[in-house]
């Protein structure tokens, strides 16, 4: 769920800015050198203890965990509403998917822990185990401040890792509820921090020995960047980049689920999510039909407060995420696209873009090649399916896609083509916990969740006796 970099590197500071007032909220320190180096030092010291800990004690704790974040849910979610926006059922629901990370790590935990038995000719015993390694990092963006956190947190946490982990500039106050709630839980000190450190305090990190393992959620530069600093280091790197992804709708597809659920993936936290279907690719056949379902959902939108119970669309999460959209969509309106649902930006207070439909963009219009974070969706009409499947390749990005066709052999057969890491056939695939999260190309590279999240941040180690 990566996000746009919207903030200059050298005047980054953490504050909270109430997207729908524009009002400041509070502002963070920094930590300083000297603090930066105690996070660090704890979390070091930390790991050490916390990876003699038995694997079934670190599953009651995440037990407990889950209860606790439960009970606290309401506090969770409002604050993140207040930092970044989303409507506040939005901001619900990203808290119970939080509570689906917890679940998942506590039911499974044993079982993906286990050793793996090898049979190995000649030898006595041969065993596979998943090992932890240390302190792991996580930057995480401000889109999904808690579920992006503990995506990154609670697989590590399981393993036997320790985490530190640097929020957004913009929503520090979400992650830091984590800090209290890992203590109440009956966690260790400091298995668990938030980490308010600068940029150039994450390269230190990085470059630190007992720092093992970083994943990184964000922009395509902001992942070039720690990628190589990681890479000169030799250390695993996740990274989770943009997406451009593509909702591909076939002549046999079900053409008012699909333009339903197209929609509403499109609007999902005003469209501020990687995986949100930003290129939605048509079919002639039903092209028609489905645009004239799509724009019915966009029209009837309701943009306003996202803590009144009646709004379906809040503010942006920044007056520069606001300025970036509209540059894109202003672009393709001076450069001949069709608009088939006016919108933008918002006069007053706020960083409020009212939902946008256009279509005809081409390729000279900034709108084919970047990424559009925010509620403005693009239809792309196509002869047929192998068209479609040209289309929606031709980006840099492939995180994941949708594929909507009745036909399922044809369905099927275009999702095979995606070059993505994720794909959903009649269904927006989403991010379950059960399930490897990640994409190709400049969407970046490695997985979190499932259990090919915990081998990514392990020693995998294999011992034999003879």
């Amino acid at each position: 769920m990566a996000t746009q970099t919207l903030i200059d590197p050298a005047t980054r500071s953490y504050r909270t800015v109430n997207p729908a007032t524009g009002e400041l909220v509070r502002e963070f320190a920094t930590a300083t050198e000297a603090e930066a180096e105690a996070l660090l030092a704890q979390a070091h010291a930390a790991y050490l203890g916390w990876r003699e800990i038995p694997v079934p004690e670190r599953v009651a704790l995440f037990s407990r965990l889950v209860d606790l974040f439960q009970e606290r849910i309401d506090e969770f979610a409002r604050m993140v509403t207040l930092e970044m926006g989303k409507p506040l059922a939005q901001s619900q629901l990203e808290a119970t998917t939080v509570v689906s990370i917890f679940k998942y790590v506590a039911a499974n935990g044993e079982r993906l822990l286990a050793e793996e038995v090898v049979d190995v000719p000649g030898q006595r015993r041969t065993v596979t185990r998943l090992e932890p390694v240390g302190v792991a990092l996580g930057i995480e963006p401000w889109n999904a401040p808690l579920y992006q956190a503990m995506r990154a947190t609670a697989p590590n946490v399981m393993l036997g890792n320790t985490v530190l982990l640097k929020p957004a500039e913009i929503s520090p106050g979400s992650t830091l509820l984590f800090d209290s709630l890992f203590l109440d839980a009956g966690f260790p000190e400091h298995v668990y921090q938030t980490a308010l450190v600068s940029i150039a305090q994450v390269s230190t990190y990085i470059a630190d020995p007992r720092i093992r393992a970083i994943t990184l959620t964000g922009s395509d530069r902001a992942g070039s960047s720690v990628g190589e600093q990681a890479g000169r280091q030799v250390k695993p790197v996740v990274l989770e980049l943009g997406g451009s992804d593509a909702f591909v709708v076939l002549e046999s597809a079900d053409v008012p689920k699909a333009a339903a659920i197209a929609a509403m993936t499109r609007l999902f936290i005003s469209g501020q999510i990687c995986t949100s279907p930003k290129r939605i690719i048509v079919t002639e056949g039903v092209a028609g039909e489905f645009i004239a379902a799509f724009v019915q959902v966009y029209a009837n939108q309701v943009v306003g407060d996202p803590f009144d119970a009646a709004t379906t669309v809040g503010p942006l999460s920044s007056a520069a995420g606001v300025d970036l959209l509209q540059g894109q969509y202003e672009d393709a309106i001076d450069k001949g696209a069709t608009v088939l649902v006016p919108g933008g930006r918002v006069d007053g207070p706020g960083s409020f873009f009212t939902p946008a439909v256009i279509t005809d963009v081409t390729a000279t219009m900034r709108l084919f090649h970047e990424e559009a974070f925010g509620p403005l969706a693009v239809i792309y009409r196509v002869p047929d399916a192998d068209s479609a499947i040209r289309l929606a390749n031709g980006s840099q990005y492939g995180l994941s896609g949708t594929v909507f066709g009745e036909d399922l052999k044809e369905a099927c057969r275009v999702a095979d083509a995606l070059d993505t890491g994720m794909v959903g056939i009649n269904t927006f695939f989403g991010a379950p916990a059960e399930v490897p999260f990640g994409g190709t190309k400049r969407s970046g590279f490695g997985r979190e969740l499932g259990r090919t999240g915990f081998a990514q941040f392990a020693n995998v180690k294999s011992y034999s006796i003879g």
